[in-house]
């Protein structure tokens, strides 16, 4: 076992870049307890994460942030491209292409450039008086605490150990769920390569995704570039003009709704915050006496007047009208909204929306009302843990999908290639909830059920790919079998207002959620349990002093909205800025909304 060291970071990608960043701002004060950073990753290539890598994505997967939206590092994403001699620029695609801080690049591309962020915080850290030492190759297996006081103990994958003061598990996707090859089901469409047909081969039969995602188009743009080639006529219009040999391809993406995601739209402020719309203190107010963050109080106060101001500004008279009524609750807006999205032939409803889509971003028109709902939300995420069971219910059954549908925008360039696809024939969207059959009885093939409204139909794919998302981890998947073993880690929950009324009106599906501890019934919301310092919450309720958890796929269940690297970003700044707190009181800070939150206003005010 190697000597007892002060500092390790489980995984190397966006959540580990942001952290560096924010350790090398506090570096004066936290240099004296951390003169040493380890980063154990378990790829060979360090400094990207997985949706950026070139061994997991595509040259034709495009990211979904523009320079102006990424957070602060040493240098800008548009900065960087400008700088790059012409043959990596013709490597990503980007060679005689204007770079714009406004345009969204490949995930290549934005992968070679937090590797060389990465690279750069290494090497300003080492200025600092802090040396980061790195790991690659290096799995972490498990996890094991020492309550005594004397670390944490990590092993890798070949069975060596290394002992730390602390550590901070930043580890990223994870899909627990296994590929079944031999039948054509993907748990996951990572790595992309798994998807892609020999060289020179097609695959000729029809493809099914669960879900209509960002991730799902990434699947249709790897598979459809190698079946054919997109072509930009003399109008600008897009078509799709299919290789021979390819009559039987086609993609089917299957959303329960049978929507679409919205497209781009200009922003007034590119940067998401905690506290935009409200303040600390306000924030605290709509705490009610039971200690709870009611979901309603909080669109009630804050989002109908920030949300009114918004649709003023959109010149949509019917939302503010509908505003103005008291009664107008948050079911009733995100209903309202849904609607306006839904179309009998969702590839007509993005064509006519492209046409509004293109004028706010060429024309740097805002679409205040969607920049205003995901800010709203941005904040909810942070306070999320203060909601009671009757609301996470709420938030997850109700708006959730409305916000990933509207926020998670398309690039207008991916919507012009869908369009030219489904026009050619080859992509089309089927809305039911699908249920994938446990035994598969045809060989080399994976059967599915199809339920819309009251109808049933059963369909059958040679490939079928669940491109649904990232799911919260549970417990008896958490990566680090000690931590679950010996107490350290828990499951996620939250206490309900008012369980005897709320529990029996839940739907049979969440009911397994259910469970009672000291005679009192509680939700697991999914995932870990972690505070509001995202460290670890203990089976006897406790924060863990020493591990810190920012996964987003362990702590959705608590940080429900913690999509993007804006996410990442703010994330690993609550837990330096804990971590600045803690050197200067000499003790931990606590997990009260009133400190939480005074971590969260600090933050912002160094941004």
């Amino acid at each position: 076992m190697n000597s007892h060291e002060p500092l390790a970071i489980i995984g190397s990608g966006p959540s580990c870049i942001f952290l560096l960043k924010h350790l090398l701002d506090q570096a004066e004060i936290l240099k004296p307890h951390f003169p040493e950073v380890a980063i154990f990753e378990k790829s060979s290539l360090t400094g990207m994460g997985m949706p950026y890598n070139p061994q997991t994505t595509d040259r034709y997967n495009m990211s979904n942030i523009s320079s102006e939206e990424l957070p602060e590092l040493p240098t800008t994403l548009v900065d960087w491209l400008r700088n790059l001699e012409p043959e990596a620029l013709r490597e990503l695609d980007l060679e005689n292409v204007e770079i714009s801080e406004s345009e969204v690049y490949s995930r290549l591309a934005l992968g070679q450039y937090l590797k060389a962020q990465y690279d750069a915080l290494i090497a300003l850290l080492a200025q600092a008086g802090i040396r980061v030492r790195e790991y690659p190759d290096s799995a972490i297996t498990d996890v094991q605490d020492h309550p005594s006081g004397s670390g944490v103990t990590l092993t890798t994958a070949t069975g060596s150990t290394h002992l730390f003061d602390r550590i901070v598990i930043a580890t990223g996707h994870h899909w627990a769920e296994e590929d079944k090859p031999a039948q054509g089901y993907y748990a996951s469409p990572w790595p992309i390569t798994k998807l892609l047909p020999p060289e020179g081969k097609f695959h000729n039969f029809p493809i099914g995704t669960l879900g209509a995602s960002l991730s799902a188009f990434d699947v249709v743009s790897s598979l459809t570039h190698r079946h054919g080639r997109f072509v930009t006529e003399e109008d600008g219009h897009m078509t799709y003009q299919p290789h021979p040999g390819t009559e039987n391809f086609k993609i089917t993406m299957h959303s329960s709704e049978g929507l679409l995601p919205h497209l781009q739209f200009d922003q007034v402020e590119p940067m998401r915050k905690i506290y935009r719309h409200l303040n600390r203190n306000s924030l605290l107010g709509l705490i009610d006496d039971s200690g709870f963050l009611r979901i309603e109080t909080y669109f009630d106060k804050i989002c109908r007047p920030a949300l009114r101001t918004a649709f003023e500004k959109d010149e949509m008279k019917e939302m503010v009208q509908l505003l103005d009524d008291s009664d107008f609750s948050l079911t009733d807006f995100v209903e309202k909204m849904s609607a306006k999205h839904e179309y009998a032939d969702a590839f007509e409803g993005m064509r006519t929306e492209m046409v509004e889509a293109k004028e706010s971003v060429e024309n740097h028109q805002p679409v205040h009302w969607k920049e205003v709902m995901d800010d709203l939300m941005y904040t909810l995420n942070f306070h999320a843990g203060l909601m009671p069971a009757e609301d996470h219910l709420l938030l997850h059954s109700e708006v959730m999908p409305f916000l990933l549908n509207v926020v998670a925008a398309m690039p207008l360039n991916s919507a012009d290639t869908i369009l030219a696809l489904h026009q050619a024939g080859k992509l089309e969207i089927v809305a039911g909830k699908v249920t994938v059959a446990e035994e598969q009885k045809e060989p080399g093939s994976t059967t599915i059920t199809v339920a819309d409204e009251d109808q049933e139909s059963t369909l059958s794919y040679r490939m079928f790919i669940d491109c649904s998302g990232q799911k919260p981890l549970e417990l008896e998947d958490y990566p680090f079998p000690s931590l679950v073993k010996d107490g350290t880690a828990r499951k996620a929950r939250t206490t309900f207002d008012d369980a005897h009324t709320a529990a029996p009106k839940m739907p049979d599906s969440k009911k397994e959620h259910l469970f009672k501890e000291n005679g009192r019934w509680l939700y697991h919301t999914g995932g870990i349990d972690i505070d509001g310092a995202y460290r670890l919450i203990d089976s006897n309720g406790k924060s863990h002093p020493r591990i810190h958890d920012i996964a987003f796929p362990h702590t959705s269940g608590k940080r429900p909205y913690s999509y993007g690297l804006q996410a990442c970003n703010d994330t690993s700044a609550i837990v330096v800025q804990a971590w600045v707190e803690e050197c200067q009181r000499s003790s931990p800070v606590n997990d009260s909304p009133a400190a939480i939150t005074r971590i969260y206003e600090k933050i912002q005010a160094a941004d």
